[in-house]
């Protein structure tokens, strides 16, 4: 779980191999990062932006906060759970695509997860938009009506598609598929993903005021699950959109930036951001 700006910011070094002094050279002090990463010091937008561009954090890259089952076999979902977390995605696709796998899927929730997993592989490895939308068409083909969180990231993911397409009919659609009575399911930390992607779907549409409210109402339904899960995403997303539109309306910026930290830190934001 990305419980922290600061977690996923260590992490993300921890894991690169990187020393802190080298991700922080011309960009900060290295105790500046060292405090960032355990969570002593918030870092500004434009800070913040600077650390995860040296270290490649990407928008899209995001770890489900709970896997779904590919397999009957514990090990194979354990394999998977560690390669998607550490976005191995050509080393995903080839293990999806292994005899084991393929001889172990028993179970319609299973083919399910299946597609998915390799739609999400063949997106990072090949930006192969149109197989990665026929990978998600499969995925819901295999659930039928039911509309369950994995096919609500398989809608909301073919949403993201159709705004990288500019394409915001399509859009409009999957977001409404993929929020209809979400309610009405039981919660699990990986619903908060669809948020955050309806957020960055307004984004690639340009549509930032949109944008910015879905950051909001995504941290404000993790919050009200006592999650901390996409909270750093969101304000990674978040700072991202302010940046472009106080070039537009410094006022109205502020104004929803204000209130945005407020509830996700609890805390004052000051107008030297």
């Amino acid at each position: 779980m990305a419980a922290s700006i600061g977690a996923l910011l260590k992490q993300t070094r921890q894991a690169q191999h990187l020393a802190q002094k080298t991700v922080a050279a011309g960009i900060c002090s290295q105790p500046m990062l060292s405090a960032i990463e355990h969570d002593k010091y918030r870092p500004n937008a434009q800070l913040l932006i600077s650390l995860c561009q040296r270290l490649g954090i990407s928008l899209t890259e995001i770890s489900l906060a709970h896997n779904f089952a590919v397999s009957q076999l514990p090990n194979l979902n354990a394999r998977l759970a560690e390669l998607c977390n550490q976005h191995c995605y050509q080393a995903l696709a080839d293990f999806l695509q292994s005899e084991a796998v393929l001889a172990n899927i028993s179970s319609v929730e299973q083919t399910q997860a299946y597609y998915y997993y390799l739609a999400v592989a063949t997106l990072q490895v090949s930006a192969d938009l149109t197989e990665t939308q026929r990978l998600l068409h499969l995925s819901l083909a295999s659930t039928g009506t039911t509309n369950t969180t994995l096919a609500r990231l398989a809608r909301i993911s073919l949403g993201l598609i159709a705004a990288k397409l500019k394409a915001p009919r399509r859009t409009e659609h999957a977001i409404d598929q993929a929020m209809h009575n979400l309610a009405a399911i039981p919660y699990t930390e990986n619903q908060n993903i669809l948020f955050y992607l309806v957020a960055l779907s307004y984004f690639y549409l340009q549509q930032y005021t949109l944008s910015l409210e879905w950051v909001a109402r995504g941290i404000k339904f993790t919050t009200a699950h006592d999650s901390h899960y996409m909270l750093a995403n969101f304000y990674h997303l978040l700072a991202q959109t302010a940046q472009i539109e106080e070039k537009a309306d410094l006022a109205l910026v502020a104004q929803q930036r204000e209130q945005i930290f407020a509830e996700l830190f609890q805390e004052k934001t000051y107008d030297q951001f």
